[in-house]
């Protein structure tokens, strides 16, 4: 069973990257044969400058490695590095129908806003769907709002298989990600970068501790009882507690007499302790960057291996070559 999924470099990862998928990744890895991209690529459609698009793909890979991927049991690699990836995004773009790809999310939702849309994100559903199938990808996680794209894969797939009577691709199916960690901004929304709410994995401590001390609020006196459950600062220390410290730290805000400040700072602790040895780790291959090149490489050759016998397939099949 293959498992793959693709990871955009447009900024540093923050917590709601970690729990919301990356945890979730390196969890699969131990059980699956895992093929896990930096899809520089599909990044060209929001990121203008050379300088930021390496800087971002090079972080990706030094925040993945310290995390616990382990290019022992999982092959990560940059997109762009599978060359076979772009040539397979052709020949399936000859058997994708225009209307296809204008009922797609992204594409749609630009348009409705009266935004410019290029071509690159017209047809990033064929390079997402080249993506899963050079690899004969059996299983794909993904987010409930990316599913559309897994639909689309399996139609061109299908299509492909169909209009040249081979079955030269294996249809995948995805595997939604867990929803139950809920991770919520600086400002109580939904983290994502696009909210400027963020808190970083990697942040030096004195301004994780800053990003965590500006987590809104309300206004109740330190010496009235707060309810947990409707605190953005509870519902983060619960992504980084166990039970019994959950339940310690609900009956002190249900008690009374503690400030959000100190509660804030529970959550400072407890993250920092967690992610600690991630950033030992980082540490060591910032210092190493030849060897986080070398894994890199290597798991661009493996990737390049497979790709090509799946390339090699629907070029026969279409009557391409010899």
């Amino acid at each position: 069973m293959r498992v793959l999924s693709g990871i955009q470099p447009t900024g540093r990862f923050h917590w709601g990257n970690y729990f919301g998928a990356i945890r979730q990744y390196i969890a699969l890895q131990h059980h699956e044969q895992a093929f896990y991209f930096i899809a520089d690529l599909h990044a060209l459609t929001t990121i203008n400058s050379a300088e930021d698009l390496r800087t971002y793909t090079w972080e990706a890979a030094v925040d993945l490695l310290a995390l616990g991927l382990d290019p022992a049991q999982a092959t990560l690699f940059r997109q762009s590095d599978v060359p076979e990836v772009t040539e397979l995004t052709w020949l399936l773009m000859t058997v994708t129908q225009m209307s296809l790809l204008e009922k797609c999310h992204a594409y749609k939702d630009k348009i409705a806003k009266g935004l410019p849309a290029d071509a690159g994100l017209f047809t990033y559903p064929v390079l997402m769907a080249a993506d899963i199938l050079a690899y004969d990808s059996d299983l794909v996680p993904v987010g409930q709002d990316q599913i559309q794209h897994i639909e689309v894969t399996r139609d061109l797939a299908q299509r492909f298989n169909h209009r040249f009577g081979s079955e030269v691709f294996v249809l995948p199916s995805p595997q939604v990600l867990e929803s139950t960690a809920k991770v919520l901004g600086t400002d109580g929304e939904k983290m994502s970068k696009s909210y400027g709410n963020t808190i970083e994995i990697f942040l030096p401590t004195k301004k994780l501790r800053k990003k965590i001390m500006s987590i809104k609020t309300d206004s109740t006196p330190v010496e009235s009882p707060k309810d947990p459950e409707t605190c953005a600062v509870f519902t983060l220390f619960k992504l980084f507690a166990d039970d019994t410290a959950q339940d310690e730290l609900a009956a002190r805000y249900r008690a009374g007499g503690m400030g959000y400040g100190e509660a804030k700072q529970a959550l400072f602790e407890r993250a920092e302790a967690y992610f600690a040895a991630a950033n030992e780790r980082r540490a060591q291959l910032e210092a190493n960057p030849q060897e986080v090149e070398d894994v890199l490489q290597a798991g661009a050759r493996r990737a390049r291996e497979k790709a090509r016998a799946v390339l090699d397939r629907a070029r026969a099949a279409c009557g391409l070559g010899r």
